[in-house]
């Protein structure tokens, strides 16, 4: 594969992009039939996927093509790092990938998002005025809130923050509002501008960073060593020659796994924080049990230690309800009016 794109360009950026291309299309090809199976029998398995075959396939190919244009700009502009500054290439290498990152989470509402749904400012006023009012309370400046028709994929319920630098969107899916009450629907809002007011997007980005300079600190001390000991075999040359780039993936991919709950336990404990400001900034903890519930339907609600350990990047059903319930136990106030708000 380097062989192919050293022949076909002599531009060393080209290189990289056709590599690249090469690399994301082999990869998908090898990891298609688990695919398959994670993400298209099991999701009907389970009645959970809305796609045909033939629809889930259109959605793979998109992002297929999102990988080699997005990831084909980042590898252009890593390697050039790579090959100028080979001996601290991990530090300036790991700035470039944040900044990647951050610049994935500023065009991911307006122009990633689009290419597989199609979202809307959500227009019902009994949903939109509740929830506006909730925002500006908490120091959200926004007059819209968006919805999305997630529907057509998944009967999933869920919510998100996104975008970055101006791009921030509150979203909610048709599920979402097709299947949950007002409460629900406030209680999720309210977990979902905690992440915006606690800043999570900003703290995220540099928590990764952390984890991403150390990784790339590791391959680069790992490569070296590995490249030397079989250097006849494989031929690559240096860290900058792109026939690499499978053992530096699988040096990162390594690292990033073993690290799995370290980093589900960072994602874990921001989702609890959102959950206790959504608490505080909605009021409406029987909403919130409630939507845990509809969570479980593809979420086990009560996993052991270990397992939330290593596979939860969420606060567990059991976790969330009994937050909710404590909330409410220390604030009787909400208990007269519990009823009469569903």
């Amino acid at each position: 594969m380097r062989d192919l794109a050293v022949r076909a360009t002599r531009i060393r950026a080209l290189q990289t992009a056709l590599y690249w291309t090469q690399f994301v299309i082999a990869v998908a090809v090898l990891s298609f039939p688990l695919s398959v199976y994670s993400d298209f029998v099991r999701e009907h398995r389970y009645g959970l996927s809305n796609l045909s075959f033939a629809a889930w396939m259109g959605e793979e190919l998109k992002g297929l093509a999102i990988s080699i244009v997005l990831g084909g700009f980042a590898m252009m502009a890593l390697y050039a790092i790579v090959r100028r500054l080979p001996r601290t290439w991990w530090i300036w290498g790991a700035a470039v990938t944040i900044a990647f990152a951050a610049f994935g989470a500023l065009i991911a509402p307006v122009l990633i998002v689009p290419l597989f749904n199609n979202p809307k400012k959500l227009q019902d006023a009994r949903v939109v005025a509740p929830i506006l009012s909730m925002a500006r309370a908490n120091g959200i400046h926004t007059g819209e809130v968006w919805e999305i028709d997630a529907s057509k994929q998944s009967k999933r319920v869920s919510a998100n923050v996104s975008g970055l630098f101006g791009t921030e969107r509150i979203t909610l899916n048709d599920n979402l509002l097709n299947r949950a009450s007002l409460p629900e629907i406030e209680a999720v809002m309210g977990h979902e501008m905690g992440h915006y007011v606690l800043n999570h997007i900003h703290k995220g980005l540099m928590e990764i960073g952390i984890v991403i300079v150390v990784g790339y600190a590791l391959i680069a001390w790992l490569f070296e060593r590995l490249r030397r000991r079989y250097e006849a075999r494989w031929r690559v040359q240096d860290v900058g020659d792109l026939a690499g780039l499978p053992l530096a993936a699988l040096l990162l991919s390594t690292y990033l796994f073993l690290l799995t709950p370290v980093l589900h336990s960072i994602v874990r404990g921001q989702e609890y924080e959102a959950d206790i400001f959504g608490l505080n900034a909605a009021g409406k903890p029987d909403g919130f049990a409630q939507t845990a519930l509809k969570l479980s339907e593809y979420r086990k609600l009560d996993p052991g230690p270990l397992e939330e350990l290593f596979f939860y990047d969420h606060p567990s059903g059991r976790t969330r309800i009994f937050a909710a319930m404590r909330w409410k136990a220390e604030h009787p106030e909400t208990w007269a009016t519990a009823g009469a708000s569903k």
